[in-house]
């Protein structure tokens, strides 16, 4: 039968596929979940299924499209910013146009996420195609490659930290002050640090 209830998501036919998958993932399980139900509870045709998603998986990943914009909000911010700044303005971005206001979706997929094999490993590549873009794009602001990685490894840490924290706590507060507690975490392990007599390489 056809999903015939609120939607979770926009009435569009992209959201109403993500609404019936999510409720589907949660009733019997991601691996027990076929595209044909999620179809059928979506009232949607496999066909519109496949324009939208190349398989279930990206239900939950969506497409590529933050790596892309976060390495065009690197390229674009001020250039007086210091790198984690510019990291700390992206992530916001990030959180407010992306995750603010779907935090129970965004718990439901965590925690899909954190059950599943398959889901892990498909986290930890889009976590380094994350790395990669931004990676780039400190590169293409003229950093050093070594700075350059340092910076985007520890930019997607902290995302990655951020959005565990704050998708697992249902009383938590906006996604960017979690990110601002997470940098202020590691700047204070990072004055714990001892410099090396060594030349740095970058």
């Amino acid at each position: 039968m056809a999903y015939t209830g609120q939607m979770r998501w926009a009435p569009d036919a992209r959201g109403r596929l993500q609404g019936a998958a999510l409720d589907l993932f949660s009733e019997q399980g991601y691996a027990a979940t076929t595209v044909p139900q999620i179809t059928a509870r979506a009232g949607l045709t496999t066909r519109t299924f496949f324009r939208h998603f190349a398989d279930k998986r990206e239900v939950i990943f969506g497409g590529d499209e933050i790596p892309e914009r976060a390495a065009r909000m690197i390229a674009a911010a001020p250039a007086e910013l210091a790198h984690m700044e510019v990291i700390r303005l992206v992530l916001h971005r990030v959180a407010q146009e992306q995750f603010e206001g779907h935090h129970e979706q965004t718990a439901e997929i965590r925690t899909l996420i954190h059950a599943n094999d398959s889901l892990r490993d498909r986290d930890a590549r889009k976590r380094d195609d994350m790395v990669r873009a931004v990676r780039a794009a400190f590169i293409e602001r003229g950093e050093p490659p070594l700075t350059a990685t340092v910076v985007a490894e520890l930019g997607i840490l902290v995302f990655q930290v951020s959005l565990d924290e704050w998708a697992a706590d249902p009383d938590a507060p906006p996604m960017t002050a979690v990110i601002d507690a997470v940098m202020h975490r590691l700047g204070d392990l990072s004055l714990s640090l001892r410099p090396s007599a060594a030349e740095p390489l970058g």
